[in-house]
């Protein structure tokens, strides 16, 4: 009767903290990222403050070095966009083309005429047009709001590295004085799988953006940079990632006239990428840090993108990968995180096993 008044007072507990993510969703998620990614820098702060450097110093390298990269990957994007500008003239009389065989295929196929479609074109484009300036005003609000985020997210991941020992603290004062190990090895444990995580995956990322390089390169794509670092990017959200860079990929190929040939290129490319990922990438590269099982990779990828849309499915695996330590660290909550886990022997991740190399 305990275990399933128990089970009962954990769904409850789960639900109100799927309202309350939900409800909170422009305040957590700037403050949840900026957790994520302060966990990231915590051995970085630590060294730095092991040869004399102030926390306040240490926590300001730490946000440039972020924004550094990111502004280095962004300028990749523009220099890539502004060659892809170049030859929009082309592309456009290309995708007239691709539309016009489109129509002549629907046409033979479906016996819908050609003046048909464009009525019904024309007829979208006249319930749409009073949407317009909704969508404008839509997209400043969005870009406002994402700069914004931006700023929050940099001024809490300062803070967060400045203020973690406060922190760690605080969470080690709230459990009972018998539990203050225990809760000190789940802090510890929780902080090393999102570092090994999420340095593993900005390594792999990295590599992913030379292979699909050269395969595309190979292949003959046009801006074939722009679209690997773009692939190789959406590689942070699992699973869907992947699949939607190399769906564009295949659009744009469509788009610049490729033929057949090109296209069934990008798609070896991406089964070739994929293989070498999933066999070789991810357990020399990323190991099983994360430890969770398919079934529930996909269902907190779902709920995540359902709470908090596109950064819902980016924070999703991180943070399970912390409820699950939660759970096989708490004697009650022990069977959650069985059920969440796998069978699978953990890999150690080619980080490790060089830091192990060196110790010896």
């Amino acid at each position: 009767m305990k275990k399933l008044q128990r089970s009962v007072y954990i769904l409850l507990f789960i639900c109100l903290s799927v309202s309350l993510l939900a409800a909170a969703r422009e305040f957590l998620i700037p403050v949840v990222l900026a957790g994520i990614l302060a966990m990231l820098f915590i051995q970085f702060c630590n060294v730095m403050e092991q040869k004399g450097m102030h926390r306040g110093v240490s926590a300001l390298i730490a946000v440039f070095t972020l924004i550094i990269s990111v502004s280095i990957i962004v300028s990749l994007l523009s220099w890539q966009i502004s060659g892809l500008a170049e030859n929009v003239e082309g592309m456009k009389e290309r995708a007239l083309s691709f539309f016009q065989n489109l129509k002549e295929w629907i046409n033979e196929s479906l016996g819908i005429s050609a003046s048909k479609q464009d009525e019904i074109i024309k007829q979208q484009g006249k319930d749409t047009s009073g949407q317009a300036g909704n969508m404008l005003a839509g997209f400043i609000s969005g870009t406002l709001g994402i700069l914004v985020n931006t700023v929050l997210v940099m001024v809490y991941l300062y803070l967060f590295l400045y203020y973690r020992s406060r922190i760690r603290n605080f969470i080690i004062k709230l459990v009972p004085s018998q539990n203050e190990d225990n809760a000190s090895l789940i802090l510890q444990k929780s902080t090393k799988v999102s570092q090994k995580y999420l340095s593993g995956l900005a390594l792999m990322i990295v590599i992913l953006w030379i292979m699909y390089g050269i395969g595309f390169t190979i292949v003959g794509v046009e801006n074939a940079i722009f679209f690997a670092i773009l692939c190789g990017i959406l590689e942070i959200v699992p699973f869907v990632g992947n699949i939607t860079g190399t769906s564009i990929a295949v659009l744009a190929v469509m788009v610049q006239g490729g033929d057949s040939k090109m296209i069934i290129g990008v798609i070896v490319v991406y089964l070739i990428v994929q293989f070498i990922q999933t066999y070789l990438l991810e357990p020399l590269v990323v190991g099983d840090q994360v430890n969770i099982n398919p079934l529930f990779t996909i269902m907190v990828l779902a709920a995540g993108e359902l709470i908090w849309g596109i950064a819902g499915m980016v924070l999703a695996i991180p943070l399970l990968g912390i409820v699950k330590i939660i759970c096989d660290n708490i004697p009650d909550l022990k069977p959650y995180g069985y059920l969440i886990g796998t069978d699978k022997k953990k890999k150690t991740g080619i980080l490790e096993k060089l830091k192990g190399i060196k110790k010896k």
